[in-house]
């Protein structure tokens, strides 16, 4: 075994980080991690403490507050209302206007080059605009 992981048990109890059980510690994590890294130029332990604390949060916000995937339509709607945009400024994405509407109304779905430009428009990843 490890001398790192002698005695896991003690070190948690001298106060290193475990796992989050309610919003509180999520919280005090957060915090944490924020502070960490706002520093510019953190140390190889602070480093390995912002991937821990990291995993840490996104296991508990993953868990309790998961996001609902959405329809590709949604998506883009969602996208065009924030964005201010007008269905023909995704003209170059999609080919066409009327392939905008067709799209939109639910008549298409979108071919594996529009979904590359829609995710090369809006810095999305690719999956953001497939379908579940």
């Amino acid at each position: 075994m490890s001398t790192v992981l002698a005695n896991p048990a003690e070190m948690i109890a001298q106060g290193a980080p475990r796992v989050i059980h309610n919003d509180q510690e999520l919280e005090e994590y957060a915090g944490a991690l924020f502070q960490l890294t706002a520093q510019e130029n953190p140390s190889p332990a602070e480093q390995e403490a912002i991937e821990l604390l990291t995993l840490l949060v996104e296991r508990y916000e993953r868990e309790h507050y998961p996001i609902p995937s959405a329809d590709p339509v949604s998506v883009v709607r969602f996208l065009i209302e924030h964005q201010r945009l007008a269905q023909r400024d995704l003209t170059p994405q999609f080919g066409s206007e009327s392939a905008v509407s067709m799209f939109l109304s639910g008549q298409r779905r979108l071919t594996v080059g529009q979904v590359k430009k829609l995710a090369a428009r809006f810095k999305l990843p690719a999956e953001v605009f497939l379908s579940a």
